[in-house]
């Protein structure tokens, strides 16, 4: 390309037939987009299942769930099967001989070694180890591991996590227990999400003198100290399940409310809100429909980290004596008989307590990566 000055020869001596037009030879329009436009809710999900912990902690969650509502039922124990003669068995299951913690083992202390041999005493095949063997006043004395199960006469059972003080199958107990404790939770936080939106909906729109009443209300009932409110909740109405859900309710249901006032101030003057309402669109309509979806990552995400919070309050609440009541159990309640017996049985520990860690880090990394994939600041990231 070459560029004249208006003062070059040149330039003056250019005529019209000196020009030529150059064009494409391909028609010039729009390009066409490749792929599918991606909503907010698509886009969330897409980042959701870049977050490696959040997949493991949710598909922890499912099995969880899935052995809650199954396990109780894949071995022929009945949650409330008494036998005081199999009480206190330790964990056995079938091709974990070599896992002391599994195998159905446990370890007698400062035994006679002459005694060994007595089958009276100690059926045959039950001693499976002995050391640190030493001598006492003359009498030779050993530690011995025996398989309880051969040394009980259930030589030919398996109780996967063992037995309690009343020879009741841990394993139907606990997976039960777990499905008491997500119960609670889940209808306690459903409970709380659904009063709390409404609550904060109302609050919200309307603003004013009807959001600054329901606002101080909602202030003096968070003001209570939680764990007073549960207590005398469940000391006056007793501790069956309706009532146990009910102490949780009595006052979360504050944050959830706030939330969702904080997000109907910061949408409800929007534009297309006020289009709505000059059309003659009634309030509820502008509440639940136009207004409301715009809270729902929020809500989804309060939902998610609040139920880890109401399973702990449950187990707490089974810890200090006002859970569920007996034969039923819950996870709180299950560490609250197993606590007495810790350094003799510590297995009735163990189980209930990996269960409800698992579940309270699963919970937690679903819900982070849940508020991630909601945050719009990350939109297309």
């Amino acid at each position: 390309m070459r560029i004249f000055q208006t003062t070059d020869p040149e330039y003056l001596s250019l005529q019209k037939e000196d020009f030529k037009l150059h064009t494409r030879e391909e028609e010039i329009h729009d390009a066409k987009f490749e792929t599918k436009p991606v909503g907010f809710f698509k886009d969330a999900m897409l980042r959701f299942g870049k977050n490696t912990a959040s997949i493991i902690a949710f598909a922890i969650i499912c099995i969880i769930v899935i052995l809650s509502a199954f396990g109780p039922m894949m071995n022929g124990y009945g949650y409330n099967d008494q036998d005081l003669d199999r009480a206190n068995l330790p964990a056995r299951i079938k091709g974990c001989e070599g896992i002391n913690l599994l195998n159905g083992s446990t370890v007698l202390k400062n035994r006679r070694k002459d005694n060994l041999d007595n089958t009276e005493k100690y059926p045959e095949g039950c001693i499976l180890d002995v050391f640190n063997e030493t001598v006492v006043n003359g009498v030779e004395m050993c530690d011995i591991r025996i398989d309880t199960y051969i040394y009980s006469g259930y030589g030919d059972d398996y109780f996967w996590f063992g037995t309690d003080y009343l020879g009741r199958d841990l394993w139907t107990r606990v997976w039960r227990g777990c499905r008491i404790s997500l119960i609670i939770a889940f209808a306690a936080v459903l409970t709380n999400v659904g009063f709390g939106v409404i609550y904060g909906s109302i609050a919200g729109y309307y603003g004013g003198m009807t959001d600054m009443v329901m606002m101080r209300f909602a202030e003096i009932v968070q003001a209570f100290p939680n764990i007073v409110v549960m207590t005398l909740f469940i000391m006056y109405f007793g501790n069956g399940l309706f009532a146990i859900i009910m102490a949780l309710v009595v006052r979360d249901w504050v944050g959830t409310a706030t939330l969702i006032r904080a997000q109907f101030y910061r949408f409800k003057d929007s534009e297309y809100v006020l289009a709505a309402r000059t059309l003659g669109t009634k309030d509820a309509v502008l509440i639940f429909r136009h207004i409301l979806p715009n809270a729902i990552g929020p809500i989804v995400t309060r939902t998610m980290i609040a139920i880890p919070s109401a399973i702990f309050a449950e187990s707490f609440l089974a810890y200090i004596g006002l859970g569920i009541r007996a034969p039923e159990a819950s996870l709180g309640v299950l560490l609250s008989h197993a606590q007495t017996v810790l350094l003799q049985y510590p297995y009735q520990t163990v189980f209930p307590a990996v269960l409800i860690s698992v579940l309270m880090i699963s919970f937690n990394l679903f819900g982070n990566g849940l508020r991630d994939a909601f945050d719009p600041t990350q939109r297309g990231t």
